[in-house]
């Protein structure tokens, strides 16, 4: 659902932190910015599909765990080419800890549960509010956020979303209020963790791959351990689900990290994040093209009132 050389960064709303000033310049030779933005779009907006086909096989704390595995297990493999260190000492790894368990384990845990009970789209929907809780925590947490006429015009019309998305106007008929609140609960993990790392790890050195791949071996540990506590060993390993789990991981979680560094220092995190309000739409184009899931006009409708919303909240001023 997400760097400088030398400080932690601030993360995207796919709790991924993003290149900072220190930053070095794009290598020649890339594929163009534009086509990296749509594969990154696509990788992410793919990831809820990929959710709820590995919850077809394995339990949700399984398919949490698969996700990180193979995230860290991508990383760790770029650093070990880039000979990079993992960070060090023990406060660091105490601060991964909290963070790991904010922007990875909690999060997706939370929303392969959701997709036990509601479709992939409404849950890449769910997962656009994170800006929304973001702005709203950060206007109470962190004092150099202030509050603005547009921000809380944001705020409420994107709350205006969630109701239109939900079909408030009917009851909820139809929504299953328990997956749909796992989701949202999901989407409310990442600024909490963010507001964390930017009070705690911001002065921490090393690269983001580095950061990264620390915080999803730490997430790796945790979700094992649960996993271990509350859920069997699976009997077999049916292929697709078992796929899914591992594109999830290696791919959305792993290569989309990378991706998102590089556009990130080549054409700043204002235009990069923006990849955040293409989510929802490929999720949902997905969901019902691939896995046959219902779309009735209210949840379009209500995504793009979400979106809007959310892209209020984050206009600052110059």
């Amino acid at each position: 659902m997400s760097a400088p050389s030398t400080p932690a960064p601030p993360l995207s709303t796919n709790g991924v932190r993003t290149p900072g000033p220190t930053a070095t310049a794009p290598a020649t030779g890339r594929l163009d910015w534009r086509l990296r933005f749509a594969a990154l779009s696509v990788i992410w907006g793919f990831s809820f599909l990929l959710i709820k086909v590995g919850t077809e096989a394995y339990a949700p704390f399984q398919v949490a765990l698969g996700r990180v595995f193979f995230g860290a297990l991508a990383l760790l493999t770029v650093l070990l080419i880039r000979r990079e260190p993992l960070p060090r000492g023990m406060r660091t790894w105490l601060h991964l800890t909290v963070a790991a368990l904010l922007l990875n384990s909690a999060p997706f845990s939370l929303f392969a549960y959701a997709e036990l009970s509601i479709p992939s789209s409404l849950a890449g929907i769910c997962n656009a509010t994170s800006p929304l809780w973001g702005m709203g925590l950060s206007l109470v947490a962190l004092s150099e956020d202030r509050p603005t006429r547009r921000r809380f015009a944001g705020l409420g019309l994107g709350f205006l979303g969630v109701l239109t998305v939900l079909g408030a106007w009917q009851g909820f008929a139809g929504v299953d209020a328990k997956g749909t609140a796992l989701a949202l609960l999901a989407a409310l993990c990442y600024p909490i963790g963010w507001i964390y790392v930017r009070r705690t790890l911001a002065s921490v050195p090393g690269s983001p791959t580095a950061l990264t791949g620390a915080q999803l071996l730490v997430s790796t540990l945790q979700l094992a351990a649960i996993s271990a506590l509350f859920t069997s060993a699976p009997t077999s390993f049916p292929l697709w689900p078992t796929l899914s789990v591992i594109a999830l991981g290696a791919l959305g979680t792993g290569l989309a990290l990378q991706m998102q560094y590089g556009l990130v220092t080549e054409i700043g995190p204002t235009t990069a994040q923006m990849v955040t309000y293409f989510i929802p739409v490929i999720a949902t184009t997905a969901g019902v093209l691939l896995l046959d899931e219902q779309l009735h006009w209210n949840t379009p409708v209500g995504a793009a009132v979400v979106l809007a919303g959310a892209a209020l909240t984050q206009i600052r001023r110059r």
